[in-house]
């Protein structure tokens, strides 16, 4: 190590004012180079990361605060065999008929429940909502099926009316 420093310091040495002066401004515009890749961008990302979670955090604390009377009073209602709320019984139906690779996302809306599937079977798809209506009582309100990449399968957006007491 030492005998690489002092062939640096000779090699330096042996440079005109004009290299030197290059030298130390180009070690000087690598350094902040080297700090902003290796120090302020990863900074940056993980910054911008933890600000949209915050975002995303509160928008659901908004979203609880406004429905939180309903939430409370039961409007989601559980259903009467399983006493599970809606949208657990939609997801875990849906598991059970072989749509879980297609499941991309359940979510309560407003009494009822949203689903949206990417890739699935259309043959389970059908099979799962006639499940769901005569086993559950929960109808479709509203359906937007769209055809898939591969023959026989769909994509589909389905909201569920609440379900029949």
């Amino acid at each position: 190590m030492r005998s690489l420093l002092e062939k640096l310091k000779t090699w330096y040495g042996g440079l005109q004012e004009r290299e030197r002066r290059m030298v130390g401004i180009g070690s000087v515009v690598l350094g902040i180079i080297l700090l902003v890749g290796v120090i302020l961008l990863p900074l940056q990302s993980a910054v911008s990361a933890a600000a949209k979670r915050t975002q995303t955090r509160r928008e659901d604390l908004s979203w609880m605060r406004t429905n939180a009377a309903e939430i409370q009073s039961g409007g989601m209602g559980l259903l009467n065999d399983t006493g599970e709320a809606p949208v657990v019984v939609v997801d875990r139906v849906g598991r059970e008929h072989g749509l879980g690779q297609a499941l991309r996302g359940t979510a309560p809306s407003g009494a009822g429940v949203r689903v949206q599937l990417e890739a699935a079977p259309f043959d389970a798809l059908i099979t799962w909502l006639g499940a769901l209506d005569q086993r559950y009582g929960l109808a479709i309100d509203s359906i937007t099926v769209d055809r898939g990449a591969k023959p026989g399968l769909v994509n589909a957006s389905i909201t569920f009316a609440p379900p029949r007491r």
